[in-house]
């Protein structure tokens, strides 16, 4: 458990729109988990809470783990260090009781407005994500919403290269001629998404946080990295389950 941190543990079909889907996972999350709790434990204040309803998380079955793919999008939400990205891959591997992760998509990580995201703005996060891949941790690593000259610095410098791109068809109905071209080339995936450009924010998650446990002093809590997984059926290409794993940290803990 990291200091001054709570997860949250989220699982929930819907066809609603990916942010109220977040948003009501989060508020059914606390709202199951306060109800199981001592008041006193709130009204502390404490700088470590884990916020998990063990009904809402499935393991996977040991026996079944070859029949199963395990895929993961990392959102880095607020500034954070590399460290998250394997604290979520940990994380995930633990509530889903499995050693490794079969792919990993981590979405381009907050940059200042008016500044484009550079190689140097990945370079931390992909380190840790390739040191993970030689750790067996994770078997494949992807990225999001690159373009092709930003795709082409991170596949020179990798050591581990990216075996696919997500691109955003909201903002891009057809894929760029030269980032297919690229991807093509070094036997790169693209895929899509609809993932808002920012999934979670501070102010958002504060909100979710106050309506849910009020006395939480939810404006002392700041969100750092979201997960969101899927447990897919190999044979059948349907999903078995799927969820969100989000941590959030006390400010000066």
């Amino acid at each position: 458990m990291i200091h001054g941190a709570t997860y949250f543990f989220l699982t929930r079909r819907s066809q609603q729109t990916i942010w109220y889907i977040l948003r009501d996972c989060i508020q059914k999350t606390l709202n199951e988990w306060s109800s199981q709790i001592s008041p006193d434990l709130i009204r502390e204040f404490p700088d470590v809470l884990e916020c998990t309803v063990s009904h809402a998380v499935e393991k996977i079955n040991p026996d079944e783990r070859e029949e199963m793919k395990v895929s993961a999008k990392l959102f880095i939400v607020g500034s954070n260090s590399s460290s998250s990205t394997r604290n979520a891959v940990d994380m995930a591997c633990s509530v889903l009781g499995v050693a490794q992760l079969d792919s990993v998509i981590i979405a381009s990580p907050p940059v200042e407005d008016g500044v484009n995201l550079s190689l140097e703005h990945l370079q931390p996060y992909w380190e840790e994500l390739q040191n993970l891949v030689q750790s067996k941790k994770i078997v494949a690593i992807g990225t999001s919403d690159l373009d092709k000259t930003q795709l082409e610095q991170l596949y020179q410098w990798a050591q581990v290269k990216p075996n696919s791109n997500q691109v955003n068809l909201a903002s891009c109905c057809v894929m760029p001629p030269d980032l297919t071209a690229f991807a093509k080339q070094f036997d790169i995936q693209l895929l899509t998404h609809n993932d808002p450009k920012e999934l979670l924010s501070e102010a958002s998650f504060q909100e979710a946080l106050q309506e849910s446990i009020p006395d939480i002093r939810a404006h002392e809590w700041v969100p750092l990295w979201l997960l969101r997984y899927s447990v897919i059926v190999k044979s059948r290409g349907i999903i078995k389950s799927k969820g969100y794993i989000l941590q959030a940290k006390r400010k000066g803990s």
